[in-house]
């Protein structure tokens, strides 16, 4: 359980993070979604203890960070691209990287494997691509085992194969009962895995709640196609619905697609498309991101 309350930081007298309480549950995976300097890896950063914050708490399973007992087997972070020295071996990184969090050779040969790095463990890290340097930092906080992973852009760089991986392994930590926090600006992919959303604009929280209800508040535009455009247009108006047109169909929001279906019906109108656009992630996120 991932947990902040008020979560405030200022630089000198600018506000980078002001009152941030969120929460990312067990057995879930949440998404962190804000434009750049939105105050996204500032609020990580602080969970992280890597940033000090100027007011307000950043618990982990109810503990701050730095009062974890074994953090890193309580905790799977990935902020950085660049955490291997060019000069390592792959297997080298993963192994001076499991001393320290006390994790076995044996759980580095399995994550090599699991991540699918084998066919490149023995080469040195400066040549590997951008995919292959996420692959890696992921495998660096799973040595661990950990329950918690916060992940800060782990899909850059991944190839298809490479997001199928990443969201299978994702939900499969769900599935498990640990607690996902995952920031990515490839909304299309983050739609596909998370299940409870959190927005941040300004420094500030503009929405917090499961995908599904996000959706919801969302408002669907219908698209119609009709005999006649007229009488349709008449009949949604006194119906409350506000209607426009892209000169081929109406668009017609405030109604539901069975609403508008039996108006239409109700006029003696034939239809012969009634397609209902719902937003995606994206444009919900980005007029959230953008309001206020």
């Amino acid at each position: 359980m991932i947990e902040t309350s008020a979560l405030t930081k200022w630089y000198g007298s600018v506000p980078a993070v002001e009152g941030v309480t969120l929460s990312a549950a067990a057995g879930r995976v949440t998404g962190f979604l804000g434009l750049n300097g939105s105050g996204k890896t500032t609020c990580l950063r602080m969970l992280l203890g890597l940033v000090r914050p100027t007011s307000g708490t950043a618990l982990i399973n109810g503990r701050s960070y730095r009062d974890l007992a074994h953090p890193l087997q309580e905790v799977g972070a990935v902020l950085e691209q660049g955490i291997s020295h060019p000069g390592q071996t792959g297997r080298a990184h993963l192994v001076s990287h499991a001393i320290l969090v006390g994790a076995s050779r044996a759980r580095v040969d399995r994550l090599i494997e699991y991540v699918g790095l084998a066919h490149a463990a023995d080469t040195r890290t400066g040549g590997y691509s951008l995919g292959m340097r996420q692959r890696l930092a992921v495998a660096t906080a799973l040595l661990g085992d950990p329950q918690v992973l916060v992940l800060d852009e782990p899909a850059n760089g991944l190839d298809p194969e490479g997001m199928a991986w990443l969201r299978e392994l994702l939900r499969e930590q769900a599935r498990r009962g640990g607690t996902v926090l995952i920031s990515s600006h490839l909304l299309a992919e983050l739609a596909q895995l998370i299940d409870d959303v959190v927005i941040i604009a300004k420094g500030r929280i503009r929405c917090a709640a499961p995908l599904a209800d996000l959706y919801g508040r969302t408002t669907t535009r219908l698209r119609i196609r009709g005999e006649d455009p007229g009488r349709l247009w008449q009949a949604y108006e006194r119906a409350g619905a506000r209607v426009g047109t892209d000169g081929r169909t109406l668009e017609v929001t405030g109604l539901s697609a069975e609403d508008a279906g039996r108006i239409a019906l109700r006029v003696g109108v034939p239809v012969y498309e009634l397609t209902a656009d719902v937003p995606n992630l994206e444009e919900v996120f980005l007029s959230l991101a953008a309001s206020r």
